[in-house]
């Protein structure tokens, strides 16, 4: 399917599965190189970085520990740049290298709450790993130390990301039309 219609609005393949999946596979080796001796914890930030953290830890080559939280700053197409912690870690993260891994990064508000409330609890170290960055569309400062691809500032779907809760599913990434 080269071209996809949800709801009102269409979408023409962006990046194919095979391309993510090559990418994810670099982030691997780089993660691994980095973070192996570290004994890291990856926290997901759900909905959208779910099938994005399945394909990235299948590629990791040591022991590491996951958790998943749930934060959320969009409407529909556009980010409403307020974050409302859904919910949260059930286990202290003091001392520990925090990897947070993210589908995409857009305003970076997210982020950004998020940097802010993982470093209340005194982490030895928090990066930040996101399959996609939009760099055009940041409202802050990010260290994004791990980066699959940098796209423009076009509303995306599929692999993770949604419109309206729909496209999740999907195993390319979709660019509005």
């Amino acid at each position: 399917m080269n071209s996809i219609q949800i709801k009102d609005k269409s979408f023409d393949i962006f990046i194919n599965e095979s391309k993510i999946l090559a990418r994810i596979k670099e982030m691997a080796m780089q993660i691994t190189s980095e973070m192996k001796d570290k004994n890291p914890l990856f926290i997901a930030v759900l909905n959208g970085s779910f099938m994005f953290t399945s394909d990235l830890m299948k590629e990791l080559n040591f022991l590491c520990e996951l958790q998943f939280i749930k934060v959320s700053s969009y409407a529909g197409t556009q980010s409403t740049g307020k974050v409302q912690e859904v919910f949260g870690l059930n286990q202290p993260i003091a001392g520990r290298n925090v990897v947070i891994l993210e589908d995409i990064i857009d305003s970076g508000l997210t982020l950004q709450f998020l940097g802010q409330e993982l470093q209340k609890q005194n982490p030895a170290s928090i990066q930040i790993c996101s399959l996609l960055l939009k760099p055009d569309a940041l409202k802050v400062n990010l260290d994004v130390h791990f980066v699959g691809f940098e796209v423009s500032n076009e509303f995306l779907v599929g692999y993770g990301l949604d419109y309206d809760g729909l496209g999740r599913n999907l195993k390319h990434i979709y660019q509005l039309a």
